[in-house]
């Protein structure tokens, strides 16, 4: 029997399992596919937003600006790639002046720190790239660019190490509330887990979660934003995250670096056909390459080594849910999480904390003799350092992704405890080999082999990412 089951690893679920870790509780974090940050972390903006953009008064408002003032502390606790790199939204016109006055109001009200409106002489000191068109601006130097995937695998990993069970490939097929508990049925019946109360964190299928357990309350509605990942060769063009003016529809195209030095472009935005559809099209990254060079006209698109969709959860309601249900008691939505929803995670986790605790949930600090001090990365070593490193494991001497400098004992590392990858991609989120510029066409297959290895599986079983997605084709004899 666990005290509270916190359905979806994705960055709401991680951060909340993380500050509840503190606690002297049985917490358990079940996800329906083979691994964390499977959904809308894997496939979005990776901005820290100030929080000028959301209407004053609302939760996303609060929460936004809340979180973002935590990001320092949290990124150094837990060890995950963290910049306060600051924001501007560009005015191409009259109206796009008033609208960033309009925002620096809202932002004012809402509680931002150092906001801004600088003029063109100004906007182009700070960023001698940006189109010539570009007015002015609203200057917001409290956002910052992070690594959302590496965050949610630093969190759940610092979890799992206060005694969180994670449990992957768990898919939740129905929800049974009793006097005392809920009883959760796994994977149609295959098992069931017990818990108290339960957090519902589980992004574009929260409404599925929520009808199992009691009634309809709300409903997702995902909206799909595609992206041009580019070259660390142009990764330099800006130092600042680079919007335009926003609209009903999202914040518009962005053009930002990334905390590893490349250059990221995007979103559009349209509803999604389904909560499956995270596919690209040619029309949509038209209108991204387009936008984006009305900002920054020098981008040089044939740099360009990815393009991904991304969905997020939009609800029928205007703001984030986060709420006990109304139909079943001990049941604590977090749901409608979208932009700035990465940002705000951290405050929406403490959010859940009161929320539980104010169903009768004690809660005590759970006593620990020591709290396992974050590792120090081998790439972020000194040479001194990598070479102790080397003569213990000469495996981390063996360079396995060129255009990132990842070794075969990052690999191997990246493997093993209880969050380890079971993917190419999984190990591409934990460590980047395949990051760089030719995407895994040299270190691929080498991964692939030390999966195989380490794992102990056949090569034919090794997957790309998700379950499913096998890499190698063909009868046995045809990959041997």
């Amino acid at each position: 029997m666990y005290d509270i089951a916190v359905i979806g690893a994705g960055i709401v679920g991680a951060c909340t399992v993380y500050e509840l870790s503190r606690l002297d509780l049985a917490v358990c974090l079940i996800e329906k596919e083979n691994d964390a940050a499977a959904g809308a972390t894997k496939a979005n903006s990776a901005l820290v937003h100030a929080g000028f953009d959301p209407e004053e008064g609302t939760l996303m408002a609060r929460l936004n600006v809340e979180g973002c003032s935590m990001f320092e502390e949290l990124s150094k606790e837990a060890g995950f790639p963290f910049k306060r790199n600051g924001a501007l939204v560009l005015a191409f016109s009259d109206d796009d002046k008033k609208t960033i006055g309009m925002l620096y109001d809202r932002g004012i009200a809402n509680g931002v720190k150092g906001l801004r409106v600088i003029d063109s002489q100004e906007l182009k000191r700070l960023e001698p790239n940006v189109g010539s068109q570009a007015a002015g601006a609203l200057l917001a130097p409290s956002a910052g660019i992070v690594g959302p995937w590496e965050m949610c695998m630093a969190l759940l990993g610092k979890a799992a190490d206060r005694g969180v069970s994670l449990r992957f490939r768990n898919k939740v097929t129905g929800i049974r509330k009793t006097s005392d508990f809920f009883e959760i049925e796994i994977n149609g019946g295959e098992s069931r887990v017990q818990a108290k109360r339960i957090v519902n964190a589980a992004g574009i299928h929260a409404d599925e979660i929520m009808e199992m357990a009691g009634e309809k309350e709300f409903t997702i509605l995902p909206r799909k934003g595609q992206y041009y990942v580019l070259d660390k060769s142009q990764g330099k063009l800006v130092s600042h995250t680079l919007f335009q003016c926003p609209s009903d529809k999202g914040k518009g195209v962005m053009v930002t670096p990334t905390v590893h030095g490349n250059l990221l472009v995007g979103p559009d935005s349209g509803m999604a056909e389904d909560k499956e559809d995270r596919a690209t099209s040619r029309e949509g990254l038209l209108i991204v390459k387009e936008s984006a060079l009305r900002s920054v006209g020098s981008i040089d698109f044939r740099d360009t080594i990815r393009n991904y969709a991304g969905l997020r959860a939009y609800s029928d309601r205007k703001d984030f849910i986060i709420e006990e249900a109304g139909s079943v008691k001990g049941l604590v939505n977090l749901a409608g999480i979208k932009s700035p929803g990465l940002t705000a995670a951290p405050a929406i986790a403490r959010e859940a904390v009161r929320l539980l605790e104010a169903t009768g949930m004690h809660m005590a600090p759970r006593q620990m003799e020591t709290d396992p001090e974050v590792r120090v990365k081998f790439g972020e070593m000194s040479d001194e350092e990598k070479q102790s490193v080397i003569k213990g494991n000469p495996a981390y001497g063996r360079v396995i992704c060129r255009c990132e400098g990842i070794t075969e004992g990052e690999v191997i590392e990246s493997l093993g405890g209880p969050l380890g990858a079971v993917s190419l991609d999984g190990v591409k989120r934990r460590v980047r080999p395949g990051s760089g510029r030719c995407q895994g066409g040299f270190c691929g297959p080498k991964v692939l082999e030390i999966i195989s290895r380490e794992l102990k599986i056949e090569p034919w079983e090794v997957q790309l990412d998700l379950d499913g997605s096998h890499v190698l084709e063909g009868e046995q004899d045809d990959v041997l």
